[in-house]
């Protein structure tokens, strides 16, 4: 295409991640024309180097655990040892699959597909190399990156997520530092590699975002497989010599190890792409917009990592969703962030969706909780997991949290999220049937013992 063509789309979206994908393909469902520029693969970060090959790994290190602990279930296993090649292989096939049927989705859709860098230039102009792509609607979908700390290098034995994902040994012994989702995850999958795991996290504890109370058990359970943690400590530097990474905190306490994971949280993708030049309200490299995903750029939208709040893969694919409907006058409804599950993929998993405690006393005032014990279900006692489920509920009102720890937790997220955003009383979830044996009755009894009639519980 010569350099001065243009095409004109009813919706562009800078970015092929889960919210710029999502848009693309529901907006073609809705009859408009829709253009998408992504620079690298189609799905983003989340498909190839977050969410989707992580969880492989994390389902690798499981199934590792399993072979380690068979014994203890009847089965005489052994782990001889973990084929970190085989696992690679194993995870980019899962990633390689999915990418195909997304790239059939798309092109079945006839969404155009611009591969290459795209910079906003004005609001209805996407630059792609010499190609001028225009919009009647632009929907900014930039992602983000794995942020490091100001003066630590990454490189060699000192790496982020991004580039653990492809690495080709079990590493004796490893610093994390971060103790919060990716930290954690991390974590675990080395634990059950091998690795010897410390945590180093400036915050007083793990998961902070999460309960305490789901905080204080993921403590014990790291505890319980040996995985260190140092909470309330500061990093101060890392020096690499030879094969050692030296930790330094500013206790004056040092750590080698073999390898430092930095998962420090990720930062919004906005920089050199026209954004604030275009006159879209940039805020420390998020995009600011209101509760319908509007930029203060009439027409130009925004999704995902680089809009400020809760940065998961499914929060940006209804994000993404959402505008596409709202470009295409549909009205939809605004997004609640308090009502978007959230998972740690961890062993045990934790899963949560709604208000911590404290965020609900903070709004409401007095509130009741519950906390069913997974001792007293029968599918965990055969899992051999220990944890529990917590209701936080206002006082003669709805469930306005749900906070889950445990093995495969996270399957259970989809009725909790159910429950508070459709605002149900315990009494509501206690007359519903829960299938036996399952984790999912876990659940059902603790609404049970939150109204007022515990069977598997004490009051």
């Amino acid at each position: 295409m010569p350099a001065d063509a243009a095409s004109d789309y009813d919706v562009v979206i800078l970015g092929g991640g889960s919210g710029g994908y999502a848009c693309a393909l529901r907006s073609a469902e809705l009859g408009l024309s829709v253009a998408l520029v992504e620079k690298g693969r189609l799905g983003g970060t989340c498909l190839h180097q977050g969410c989707i090959p992580t969880k492989a790994l994390l389902h690798a290190a499981e199934v590792a655990d399993v072979a380690r602990e068979g014994a203890s279930f009847g089965v005489r296993t052994t782990l001889e040892s973990v084929d970190m090649a085989g696992v690679n292989t194993y995870k980019d096939g899962v990633v390689g699959r999915l990418y195909k049927g997304l790239q059939g989705l798309v092109k079945a859709a006839k969404i155009e597909y611009v591969e290459g860098t795209g910079v906003l230039d004005g609001p209805h102009t996407v630059v792609v190399g010499d190609r001028r792509v225009t919009g009647r609607n632009v929907v900014l979908a930039t992602g983000s990156y794995a942020k490091s700390l100001p003066g630590l290098e990454i490189g060699g034995r000192i790496m982020t997520s991004e580039q653990a994902l492809s690495i080709d040994h079990v590493p004796d012994r490893v610093v994390v530092l971060g103790g919060g989702v990716i930290g954690v995850e991390f974590a675990s999958v080395f634990r059950s590699f091998g690795s010897e795991v410390t945590i180093v996290e400036a915050l007083p504890r793990l998961v902070a975002a999460e309960d305490e109370a789901i905080s204080k058990q993921l403590e014990r359970s790291f505890r319980k497989r040996k995985i260190a943690f140092k909470t309330g400590v500061r990093f101060a530097g890392a020096t690499q010599q030879g094969e050692v990474v030296t930790v330094s905190l500013e206790s004056g306490e040092t750590i080698e190890a073999d390898l430092l994971l930095v998962a420090v949280g990720r930062g919004p993708v906005t920089a050199g792409l026209g954004y604030e030049e275009a006159g879209v309200t940039v805020d420390r490299g998020f995009v600011s917009t209101d509760e319908r995903l509007r930029t203060n750029v009439p027409g130009v939208y925004a999704v995902g990592d680089i809009v400020p709040g809760l940065q998961l893969a499914h929060r940006g694919f209804a994000q993404g969703i959402f505008v596409a409907e709202e470009i295409a006058g549909l009205a939809p409804a605004p997004i609640e962030e308090t009502g978007i599950p959230r998972v740690t993929y961890c062993d045990p998993e934790i899963a949560s969706v709604g208000l911590t405690e404290a965020q609900a006393r903070e709004k409401h005032g007095d509130v009741a909780t519950y906390e069913y014990n997974l001792g007293g279900n029968g599918k965990s006692q055969i899992l051999g997991t220990q944890g529990f489920v917590k209701l936080v509920r206002q006082v003669d009102g709805p469930v306005v949290g749900v906070h889950m720890i445990g093995a495969r937790m996270g399957e259970q997220i989809g009725e909790a999220q159910l429950i508070v955003n459709w605002e149900a009383h315990p009494e509501d979830v206690a007359g519903l049937i829960h299938a036996h044996p399952t984790q999912n009755e876990a659940l059902g009894e603790a609404h049970l013992a939150l109204a007022g009639k515990p069977l598997h519980a004490h009051a």
